[in-house]
């Protein structure tokens, strides 16, 4: 039945292309959101969103959209340097994850950190924070790696599988995302590149996602309240957190796992380390003007948004995993494996986000060509507030991201019309609505790709932690909710009426840190008869 369904609105579209109404040109994106949501398939949605605009583009001749689709759309898009660069980047950053997970030097961190009978349950949830503030280049392995390396800790320290698995999941998309360094920024720049080019706009798309970091509230909110929980040992819906007996463990006090443990967590370090420093050093010399010194932020600012980004990202990111490389082959190897082979699994791991960014950018390009963004604009200039779009396409993005269970494809199908419209509706001004709209797109996204029973984040969240996944997403929910109304009633909407994002962080962080208090308040209320 849903095949059915998504063929008919498929074919409908030859009878749209026959009629000449308002937001003719937002059919495409229509027919992606309907695909994606009945099929679960967001690389097939993409696709059928893409067919469906170059149908419209051919006044509906399938062989001219066919040829269409290589000449004017798949060519070009992978004929561009940018989008070449942006491609390996992620592959590389794919790889360079699976090293670093294989070679275990996060998980001796986490073992140090409990050494020494600190396995007490506060701890833990503290270790599993901090690691997956650590595992910022990728939501995935982020999840994937703490989940496993904290699981056998929690479970002597009594920590709850459903707790853990919050934990764990929280910090892995959300901190992936504001990241500057990781395997979503390639994407994320991407992204924003494309709602530039539709708008006709010359700006950095680096410079300008910097300063959508301060706006991306869901993210920051959501980081706030895990602190909120595991310090105010809060509990709400069906979270647990029964406690059992805590097994010692003697390992850690071995001289000889000490020495090797050290050794494990300097081979994960010294890459991260240079990864990091590598492209924030690599992006300043590459775009500064009037030499390196004196550094301040007006000119480190100036850099990043003048720097050509992409030779930065692949250089560096080919230097990194060398290093990786070198310093994890032989431990890789006395387990049994070997480090090309996990740098190709980690490559191929990432072989399907790829797709989903090539079918991203093929319906942006359709979009383009059917000027969809300047038929959103004129829809909603003269019905929405600006003031209140950032919280709009905050809410849009988190409903399309929950029932498609994607972030990548939330972006691919908002972004390039979210970007466009908050352009025309600032007058094709770059001011702060242009930033708290790009950090709406990101923050709408994430949600879903925090607790959606379709993200893959949410499932391999439920997977290392060994728990099922529904279950996972019904003891989230409630928490996931209030970072969400957070960031929409104190971020968003605040921001769109020009209120200052560190001042709005500040107030939800206030907010969020009482509300244990109040709940635990509410809760001893005598009930009305």
């Amino acid at each position: 039945m849903r095949v059915i369904t998504v063929s008919v609105f498929f074919l409908f579209s030859w009878g749209v292309v026959f009629f000449d109404f308002p937001g003719r040109a937002l059919w495409p994106s229509v027919v992606a959101l309907v695909s994606v949501f009945l099929l679960n398939r967001t690389i097939t949605g993409l696709l059928l969103g893409t067919g469906a605009g170059l149908i419209l583009l051919n006044d509906g001749h399938p062989v001219q959209a066919s040829v269409s689709l290589f000449t004017d759309h798949l060519f070009p898009v992978l004929g561009s340097v940018w989008n070449l660069s942006v491609l390996a980047f992620t592959l590389l950053l794919g790889g360079f994850a699976a090293l670093i997970e294989k070679g275990g030097g996060l998980q001796a961190l986490t073992e140090r950190r409990l050494a020494s009978g600190k396995q007490s349950d506060r701890c833990v949830q503290w270790s599993a924070y901090f690691l997956g503030l650590v595992c910022f280049f990728d939501g995935l392995a982020n999840s994937m790696l703490v989940g496993k390396s904290i699981s056998p800790m929690a479970e002597r320290a009594g920590v709850s599988k459903q707790r853990l698995a919050y934990i764990v999941d929280s910090t892995s998309s959300a901190v992936a995302c504001v990241a500057v360094i990781s395997t979503w920024i390639a994407y994320q720049l991407a992204m924003i590149k494309e709602g530039l080019a539709q708008a006709g706009l010359d700006a950095q798309p680096f410079g300008l996602f910097l300063k959508s970091i301060p706006f991306n509230f869901y993210c920051w909110f959501t980081l706030i309240l895990l602190v909120v929980v595991i310090s105010r040992d809060w509990k709400i819906g069906k979270i647990k957190n029964d406690h059992h007996a805590v097994q010692k463990d003697q390992r850690p006090n071995d001289p000889d796992f000490s020495v090797s443990s050290r050794k494990k967590i300097r081979s994960a370090l010294i890459p991260l380390f240079f990864l990091i420093m590598g492209l924030l050093g690599g992006l300043y010399i590459e775009g500064v003007e009037g030499g390196i010194w004196p550094l301040t932020l007006a000119k480190v600012s100036a850099a990043y948004g003048n720097a050509d980004a992409a030779r930065v990202l692949v250089m560096v990111s080919v230097l990194a995993c060398g290093i990786a490389l070198a310093m994890n082959a032989k431990r890789i190897k006395a387990g049994g494996s070997h480090a090309a082979l996990v740098f190709g699994q980690g490559v191929g791991h990432l072989f399907k986000p790829v797709l989903i960014l090539i079918a991203a950018w093929l319906l942006s390009s359709v979009l383009k060509a059917l000027n969809a963004h300047e038929v959103l604009t004129a829809l909603l200039k003269g019905n929405v507030p600006p003031a209140v779009f950032p919280m709009l396409v905050f809410i849009t993005g988190a409903l399309i991201s929950f029932i498609t269970g994607t972030s990548w494809g939330t972006m691919g199908i908002l972004m390039p019309l979210a970007l466009p419209s908050a352009i025309g509706l600032a007058d094709g001004e770059i001011t702060p609505l242009i930033y708290a709209t790009i950090a709406a797109v990101f923050s709408g996204a994430v949600f879903g790709d925090h607790c959606s029973p379709f993200s893959d984040t949410t499932i391999v969240s439920s997977i290392s932690c060994d728990i099922e996944p529904m279950e996972h997403v019904k003891t989230q929910m409630p928490y996931a909710l209030i970072a969400a109304a957070a960031a929409g009633a104190i971020g968003f909407l605040p921001a769109g009426l020009g209120f200052n994002p560190y001042f709005l962080l500040v107030l939800g962080t206030l907010v969020l840190f009482a509300l244990p208090a109040v709940h635990n308040k509410a809760g001893r209320m005598p009930t009305v008869r």
